[in-house]
């Protein structure tokens, strides 16, 4: 049975690995046609008045937060995928949120750890036009981690606490 609980358990890691893979492949690919197509031409409009892509060089982190510190989000970004990597395996409570939020912010982070190590920038090419900053697919993958991680925490682990506490209160 405990076996059985472990080979699940490394399966599960197996496909949030594998989807944070095709997750940072998709950012990839359009930070690639990004740098072919957009780089010369600036900005297109995609939704008049809403959407555009228009072409950046980010240094820092999300928001422009820490230009020009470029290794020390590196180091966070190591040492946090480094941590959400061990709690893929050793975590035990795991809901689709927490899976979810791993692979998100696996991909968000690796992906814009490319970019820094291969141009020393981010590059960023979304702008919705209500909003200041520009972002990229990582982005999107980091924020939405965020939600899915929350989510996992208010809704999720209420659940393992009752248990924890049904568990301590029948030994009493």
């Amino acid at each position: 049975m405990e076996q059985e609980k472990i080979s699940r358990k490394g399966f599960h890691a197996f496909i949030v690995l594998t989807a944070a893979a095709l997750l940072l492949a998709a950012d990839q690919v359009t930070k690639y046609f990004v740098l072919q197509y957009l780089k010369p031409m600036g900005a297109i409009p995609v939704i008049p008045g809403f959407l555009e892509f228009s072409y950046t060089e980010n240094t820092g982190a999300a928001f422009g937060l820490f230009k020009g510190h470029i290794w020390f989000v590196v180091l966070v970004t190591l040492v946090a995928s480094a941590v959400i990597i061990v709690l893929l395996f050793r975590y035990r409570n795991h809901s689709f949120f927490s899976y979810a939020t791993s692979a998100l912010i696996l991909a968000g982070g690796f992906g814009n750890l490319v970019d820094r190590f291969l141009y020393g920038y981010v590059v960023d090419f979304i702008h919705v036009l209500f909003f200041d900053y520009i972002f990229n697919f990582a982005d999107c993958c980091i924020t939405v981690s965020a939600v899915l991680f929350v989510i996992h925490v208010l809704f999720c682990t209420r659940e393992e606490k009752k248990e924890m506490g049904k568990t301590h209160g029948d030994q009493a």
